[in-house]
């Protein structure tokens, strides 16, 4: 059976086949992809939905594909990853998101993310989560705030896929404890 979580409004599922379309269409639009080194086209969509789910089958855990109940329709993902490169805080699991814009402002990003950081905490018995995201971020600084997450002074750090002194490469890490 597929992994879920449903909130009052979301279903949180795993992926499927029929997810590529509006993922990919999510991943091209350059105001999602606003504080990300680039938008992303079909194929490189294609291969991060394997990805999240050979993570969902290797941990048990992952990025749901956020569904809204009202229409069924795809809004965006939501979930957990293991940090897969090597700073001071790892080995860590994130907490990520990204929604398609037309869902943005009505509250969907946060009410999947308070489900997630329940789910890890009673469900996974995870003891932390990290999220972190670039220094201009605003709006996403905003939601990690929003869902008690706590800034780590002292603790921002370049993201090492980005080339040092990239516009997009200085990250600020946040941090949420059981």
């Amino acid at each position: 059976m597929k992994k879920h979580i449903e909130t009052e409004r979301l279903i949180l599922r795993e992926w499927e086949d029929e997810d590529l379309e509006p993922f990919a269409r999510m991943n091209a639009d350059p105001l999602v992809m606003e504080y990300l080194p680039r938008v992303l086209d079909e194929k490189a969509s294609a291969r991060h939905m394997q990805e999240f789910q050979k993570h969902f089958d290797k941990y048990g855990y992952g990025l749901y594909v956020v569904e809204v109940k009202e229409d069924d329709e795809f809004a965006g993902f939501v979930g957990l990853k293991n940090v897969d490169f090597k700073a001071a805080f790892t080995p860590a699991i994130e907490l990520a998101w990204r929604l398609d814009y037309e869902h943005w402002g009505k509250g969907y990003a946060s009410e999947a993310a308070r489900a997630v950081i329940d789910h890890a905490f009673t469900v996974l018995s995870l003891t932390e989560l990290v999220a972190y995201t670039v220094h201009d971020n605003v709006r996403t600084i905003a939601m990690m705030e929003k869902l008690g997450m706590e800034y780590q002074k002292g603790e921002d750090f370049d993201y090492p896929a980005l080339r040092k002194g990239h516009p997009l490469g200085r990250f600020v890490l946040y941090k949420i404890e059981k």
